[in-house]
């Protein structure tokens, strides 16, 4: 829904799948600004970060020949907007916004061949060439400058260094925002023997054989069932069927499940488990959280800042033998961590939209403005 008196925003989303077309989306819908999407397919995701920016432009040009000219670009984190706002100069002169789902600086972070840090580069880049910087997160944020000053120490001269001080003053912390309100409408439906889920991409970065590891460790000394849902392509998982077939009829759900199928799963786990190497933001444990599962999280990445300082000792942990520690005590009593997870229901609430996207519109009112 936009108001009538809302900016003209153009949203910039070369790789408009998953999570990212559904921000995308949801922020039009949410905004009281006139909101409109260009976007190219969900694939070939190094190929959108490199490449598309030519293809980007022609369909920018389009839209401005049949809408006019907008008051602001907003472009995600898979958008070159160096080379972008370069190829629209004649066409467009308005204030343009970085929103960070993520980066290719801190991801990956080992082993990085040429490609990659040039991949790398065209995030620094576009850190540059925008007028206002948005981490999804103040991990994501405190990460990423944390690690400029070693990433422009590989290039063999002048390497940047002084620009890092002025993206830092452009930048802030505007959080994901989450139709949680979709979940309010679902009655919880917890049984009496108690469910762990695990609900993240079936990626290594999420490392879904710790979970599954973590739970045959548990199933030595106390009963519960299992859901394993979440993103996965054709031959995913495939490595961990071993793992999951010694947990045999504990695994209640092994797919990926529809938006409606997922929500009564939502509503139905007790906890919710990451053993992710790679978060930003967490977009399934929040939602997890909403609906009533207590979370078992790392004590790392941007987990701290989910969870409130009086519970991280019964939420976070520190190694596997402490994660199984910690569900453990989680699952033999399972009323009082079903009251925490009550409590915890209540910091959730800051992620919905109606919440966050009068926070974007003020963003983008005030780059405009400035």
């Amino acid at each position: 829904m936009t108001g009538p008196s809302g900016r003209s925003v153009l949203l910039v989303s070369p790789y408009h799948s998953g999570s990212h077309a559904q921000w995308a989306s949801a922020y039009a819908a949410a905004s009281q600004h006139r909101v409109h999407i260009v976007s190219h397919e969900g694939q070939f995701w190094k190929w959108r970060l490199s490449g598309a920016a030519p293809t980007l432009a022609e369909a920018v040009v389009d839209h401005i020949a049949d809408h006019g000219a907008p008051d602001a670009v907003v472009a995600t984190s898979m958008t070159d907007i160096a080379g972008l706002l370069g190829l629209v100069r004649r066409h467009i002169d308005a204030p343009c916004a970085l929103y960070l789902h993520e980066n290719q600086i801190t991801y990956p972070s080992s082993g990085r061949t040429t490609a990659e840090q040039r991949l790398g580069l065209i995030t620094w880049t576009s850190l540059l060439a925008a007028d206002r910087v948005a981490f999804n997160s103040a991990f994501h944020r405190d990460s990423l400058f944390s690690a400029l000053p070693g990433f422009l120490n590989s290039f063999p001269d002048r390497r940047h260094h002084h620009l890092i001080e002025s993206v830092a003053a452009r930048s802030e912390v505007l959080p994901v925002g989450i139709d949680l309100m979709r979940l309010d409408s679902h009655r919880p439906d917890r049984g009496s023997l108690p469910l762990l889920m695990w609900n993240h991409r079936w990626d290594p970065d999420k490392d879904p054989a710790a979970f599954l590891n973590l739970c045959l460790d548990l199933a030595e000394r106390v009963d519960f069932r299992v859901a394993l849902a979440g993103e996965r392509f054709v031959g995913q998982g495939d490595e961990c069927r071993p793992l999951i077939d010694r947990l045999g009829d504990r695994v209640v759900v092994d797919r990926f499940l529809s938006r409606d199928e997922y929500d009564h799963l939502l509503v139905t786990a007790d906890i919710v488990v990451s053993t992710a190497h790679q978060e930003f933001f967490g977009v399934s444990v929040v939602e997890a959280m909403h609906a009533g599962a207590f979370p078992v999280l790392p004590d790392r990445l941007v987990y701290p800042e989910r969870v409130p300082v009086e519970l991280r000792d019964r939420v976070l942990y520190r190694g596997s033998a402490h994660a199984v520690e910690i569900l453990r005590a989680a699952l033999e009593d399972i009323e009082a961590t079903r009251r925490d997870a009550a409590r915890l229901r209540a910091v959730t609430g800051v992620f919905d939209w109606g919440v966050v996207a009068p926070r974007y519109d003020d963003w983008i009112e005030s780059m405009i403005g400035s």
